[in-house]
């Protein structure tokens, strides 16, 4: 769930900033000053809203270093025999995934993992402390098959697709409402007001968190897909669904807020706005799977 988490809040706060920008700089009053054009909004709308979707891809790795206090391994120069097995295996998971061998980083916290990164063959995979400490060999070598599917599937960049489309569509409806609110109920005939920009802003973040329904529910389908690509890169189910149902069985570790996307853990956040599906559904998904 990490790496969703920390894409939808960086795109956030982007989207925020850039809108912000943009009226500092007059372009609300000039989208207003006739009235509201549908077609011009919506195509300033798509524009600021596709920005900020691929600002948040392109600064996904460096903020998830930041946000866990990952660190990176050095393929050359590994610290121990578990630094350097773990480079090895997630090397030759992508090997087979025909990708770009990823960074591959640890970082202190319960069991999880996550993969992020704007491109296939310049990516990272990153395990918890925990996750190395709990599971055997074979458990781990599952769990990060599951990661580097998720980069060889585009799962980064198809978000970042589906976050943009959302991303224009919260700008446009916050828009229309701002000025909706600035004219017919705070009767506001002289260009916009204050009304209009503090509208736009708190109708910004409360459709921007509905919208991450949408996100969600993609990522939910994403998961069943990257648990497949597990399977399919070690030849067998079996081996993911120990990882699986050993995760069910521990407290996994609730990855910090900030941060949140692609990890291997599920969420109680709600139906709704839950990033991974119910282990137990996760693992049926595999068990219906044609033997490998």
């Amino acid at each position: 769930m990490k790496r969703i988490v920390l894409f939808l809040a960086t795109n956030l706060a982007v989207m925020l900033v850039l809108s912000i920008t943009m009226n500092i700089l007059g372009v609300g009053r000039y989208l207003t000053a006739n009235g509201i054009d549908p077609v011009q909004l919506l195509i300033f709308s798509g524009m600021i809203g596709f920005v900020g979707a691929f600002i948040s891809l392109l600064t996904s790795k460096w903020m998830a270093k930041m946000s866990t206090g990952a660190q990176v391994i050095d393929p050359r120069a590994p610290r121990n025999a578990r630094e350097a097995w773990l480079v090895d295996t997630v090397h030759q998971l992508a090997d087979r995934a025909g990708i770009g061998r990823p960074e591959v980083a640890i970082y202190e916290g319960a069991p999880n993992a996550f993969a992020t990164g704007a491109f296939r063959n310049d990516s990272l995979v990153a395990v918890s402390t925990g996750l190395l400490s709990s599971m055997t060999e074979e458990e781990v070598t599952a769990v990060l098959g599951h990661e580097v599917a998720h980069i060889a599937n585009g799962d980064m960049v198809t978000l970042t697709l589906i976050q943009g489309v959302v991303n224009t569509f919260v700008i446009f409806l916050s828009r229309i409402v701002g000025y909706f609110v600035d004219r017919a109920i705070l009767k506001n005939d002289r260009g916009v007001g204050m009304g209009y920009y503090l509208t736009v802003i708190a109708c910004e973040i409360f459709f921007g968190v509905l919208a991450s329904i949408i996100v969600a529910w993609f990522s939910r389908r994403r998961e069943f897909r990257a648990d497949a690509g597990s399977a399919h890169l070690l030849g067998a189910r079996e081996p993911m669904i120990h990882a699986l149902a050993r995760l069910g069985g521990l407290q996994a570790g609730e990855l910090p807020k900030s941060f949140q996307a692609a990890g291997i853990t599920g969420g109680a956040i709600g139906a709704l706005f839950a990033s991974h599906p119910p282990i137990e559904a996760r693992i049926e998904a595999l068990r219906a799977l044609r033997a490998q």
